[in-house]
């Protein structure tokens, strides 16, 4: 019989309520012992409505980060951090800590980046050739105890050993691979008193499996997995966002218990190599339920692949999503709101765990005992494939009209930047911010009352201006050179725009987590995309005829819309991300009609979306960079296009970010140090940069010093003439406080070095 299982299950609750803990021990309005209660009670929540697996995951549970967690249980916090408690040395490590006596005396954060394609961030690890390794199991031991004692048959997860020595960075450039002898005595060591603790199977994440590896670390696999394999606990080696492609042979030869694969995103012609290259003994694991989007699965067509292969295995065939369910909802039955048809085609992480439930129902019983329920699921199925609601002719024809003439500005760079800089007259080295300020509780209570009934569409509009006019006065006391209105309308940077476009739904409660506490609710993108009416004009003009200095339109680009949505997958990619190009464009267009001359348009995930194997770049940088270039190219040469990314690893795609043509791009750098900079040593950026110099997701407030060590490394590679200051991203998760204090910084440290001869000779 076909065994099914998971390999992780979100952590913030069906209510967030992970988040409120944690927000309120960081604010100190509860003590660790609560936060943990909070985190234990959410542990026996999600086992409890996991229990119709024949294997749960145990230690899929983090308070911040998992990867973070792997630097735990191996002994591997920065030194910096190591200060306090366990509890408070790892929240160090996860935010950094200022000194409030002492601006100066700071701990810095963790560098911060995207969990491979996804728009999970994970902290880096950080090593060195002096890195020493310990096995610290406890956190994982306890949720084993407790998982035990709630009755529950468990399978540990962890982060593989590769996989976390090939996500980190070596802060001296010494070779990763020659730390893996001492990370392997760790990592025997925690299975050795797992296998105490009465473990038997333990589920081993291995991702970067499905990336390109070279030959030393497909070597490494070998030696690794040879070691591990004495351990007396059965390995469960899991690869996920991808195909294993030229790692298959190697994944298949590894000495495991079973191999599960990915065969959602590219995977399923691996599925009968795998069957036939592993042994009678191993288990063969399928993800077969998309783990990462929130489509109901089409279970007649599975069952069709699967049925000779269940009588094939037997109880060796082993059944799951895709990936962690960390990247969907909890729960699609607390959506109340959604249109019904729609809703009928969705499944979060609760629904995908019962799709998989009826998929081993008819496999070992035989569809015949469930034909109520496969019928209802098939025919939302097919409801959604038959729908006229998710094609628009108009859209479609305008795509289809599309000409390459359109995604060219007038003029070049050079000939742009005269003509914008004798509109502008902006000084050298010029300060701006990212776009959003802080959103305070009067913020988000005037925008509830507004989308309860509450106040007048009029009263919102008068209350949003104060909150514009109050921000832009803030700006000027600060003399910044380049404005922003402060997005106090704005709820989420994809959300507030799908809300206005056509093609998207909404849930209420469909909350995933980025990182830590924050939690975003991505769009559900079920349709063609247009723009039926102008969606920023009025606060961008507003905030623009209350000051002298420009203010920025800001957008949020079709690329990052595109990747920060639940997007469609009944057709490609690059078609739904050119109907939101053409849609965002009308609004670029818009925005300079009305006298903005500079716009800002947001690509923060681009990079996100790039595929995991090199080969695949070209393709999707062709769409994405020309999707970006038909959003921003349709405007006079004398209209700055502005657009910013952050907490990605942009040093290998450079030429493609070049290709944008953007004349100003903000980019975070901060937490590395400027590390991203050394990619100018090899290719000369033609436009204008700015490196984000301080660090926004972190409560540590920047003194002018760090921030002049930061520009003058920038100088070092960026000419004067064509460097921004700026923070690294926007300022709504912060506090005025920490918000002032840091842009006071920022701009005496900028005004201090335009008068240094490196500033002014570029």
């Amino acid at each position: 019989m076909a065994l099914i299982h998971n390999l992780g299950f979100p952590r913030i609750g069906r209510q967030r309520q992970l988040k409120f803990a944690l927000e309120k021990f960081w604010r100190g309005e509860q003590d660790a012992s609560q936060l943990l209660e909070t985190a234990a009670d959410l542990r026996r929540e999600h086992w409890q409505l996991q229990q119709d697996l024949d294997w749960l995951p145990v230690g899929d549970f983090s308070l911040y980060d998992h990867v973070l967690d792997t630097s735990v249980m191996v002994g591997n916090l920065p030194t910096r951090a190591q200060q306090g408690d366990s509890l408070q040395q790892y929240f160090l490590a996860a935010r950094g800590q200022a000194d409030e006596q002492a601006c100066c005396n700071q701990t810095a954060a963790a560098a911060m980046t995207k969990w491979f394609n996804s728009n999970y961030h994970y902290l880096v690890p950080e090593f060195s050739a002096d890195t020493q390794f310990s096995a610290n199991p406890e956190n994982l031991l306890k949720q084993w105890q407790e998982a035990k004692d709630q009755g529950i048959n468990g399978k540990p997860v962890i982060l593989g050993p590769l996989s976390y020595l090939k996500l980190g960075k070596a802060t001296d450039n010494s070779d990763l691979l020659d730390l893996l002898p001492a990370l392997l005595a760790s990592y025997q060591d925690i299975l050795n008193q797992l296998a105490d603790a009465g473990v038997s199977w333990l589920q081993i994440d291995e991702p970067i499996l499905v990336t390109d590896l070279d030959r030393p670390w497909q070597q490494a696999f070998e030696q690794t997995y040879f070691q591990l394999s004495k351990a007396p606990v059965k390995l469960l080696l899991t690869s996920y966002f991808g195909e294993l492609g030229d790692n298959l042979p190697l994944a298949c030869s590894l000495p495991v218990a079973g191999l599960h694969i990915d065969t959602v995103s590219n995977g399923r012609d691996e599925i009968i190599k795998v069957v036939d290259w592993l042994s009678v003994n191993q288990v063969v694991s399928l993800g077969v339920i998309d783990g990462r989007n929130i489509w109901k699965t089409d279970l007649q067509d599975w069952l069709t692949v699967l049925q000779p292969l269940q009588q094939l295995l037997g109880d060796r065939l082993w059944l799951a999503p895709s990936c962690s369910l960390l990247h969907v909802p909890v729960d699609l039955d607390a959506e109340t709101g959604l249109d019904p048809d729609i809703k009928s085609w969705l499944a979060f992480a609760l629904q995908k765990l019962d799709e998989l439930t009826l998929l081993k129902k008819a496999l070992n019983t035989g569809v015949e005992n469930v034909a109520d329920e496969f019928a209802s699921h098939q025919q939302a199925i097919n409801s959604r494939r038959q729908s006229v609601r998710n094609h628009d002719p108009k859209v479609r024809q305008r795509v289809a009209a599309n000409t390459p003439q359109m995604q060219q500005r007038q003029s070049t760079y050079p000939q742009r930047e005269w003509l914008q800089q004798g509109k502008l007259n902006l000084p050298l080295l010029p300060t701006t911010t990212i776009g959003s300020f802080p959103q305070t509780s009067d913020i988000r209570q005037i925008r509830a009352q507004f989308k309860q009934g509450k106040i007048s569409g009029e009263d919102y509009q008068i209350a949003m201006r104060r909150q514009i006019a109050e921000c832009v006065k803030l700006q000027e006391q600060l003399d910044l050179d380049v404005l922003v209105h402060g997005e106090a309308e704005r709820n989420d940077m994809v959300e507030y725009f799908g809300e206005q476009l056509s093609g998207f739904a909404f849930s209420q409660q469909g909350w995933v987590q980025s990182y830590g506490s924050r939690c975003v609710k991505p769009p559900i993108l079920f349709g063609d995309v247009a723009r039926p009416e102008p969606m920023t004009v009025r606060w961008a003009e507003y905030a623009q005829s209350l000051s002298d200095k420009p203010v920025k339109g800001m957008l949020t680009g079709p690329v990052t819309i595109l990747n920060w949505s639940f997007v469609r997958d009944d057709q490609p990619r690059s078609q739904t991300c050119q109907q939101i190009a053409l849609a965002i464009r009308d609004e670029v267009q818009d925005l300079a009609a009305a006298g903005l001359a500079i716009i800002q348009i947001d690509e923060a995930a681009l990079r996100e979306g790039l595929p995991l194997r090199q080969k695949d770049w070209p393709d999707y940088l062709d769409w994405a960079i020309g999707s970006f270039r038909l959003t921003a190219n349709g405007v006079a040469d004398d209209v700055q296009i502005h657009t910013h990314m952050c907490y990605s690893q942009f040093n290998d795609i450079m030429p493609a970010i070049a290709a944008m043509d953007a004349d100003v791009i903000t980019i975070e750098t901060s937490r590395g140090q400027m590390a991203l900079l050394q990619a100018f040593e090899q290719f000369r950026y033609p436009n204008a940069i700015g490196p984000g110099v301080y660090d926004i997701h972190s409560p540590n407030i920047p003194d002018q010093q760090a921030i002049e060590a930061l520009l003058e490394q920038a100088l070092q590679f960026i000419p004067a003439q064509r460097l921004w200051v700026n923070p690294d991203c926007g300022l709504k998760t912060r506090q005025w406080p920490e918000v002032k204090a840091a842009l006071e910084a920022m701009v005496k440290a900028t005004k201090k070095l335009r008068q240094q001869p490196l500033a002014k000779a570029g």
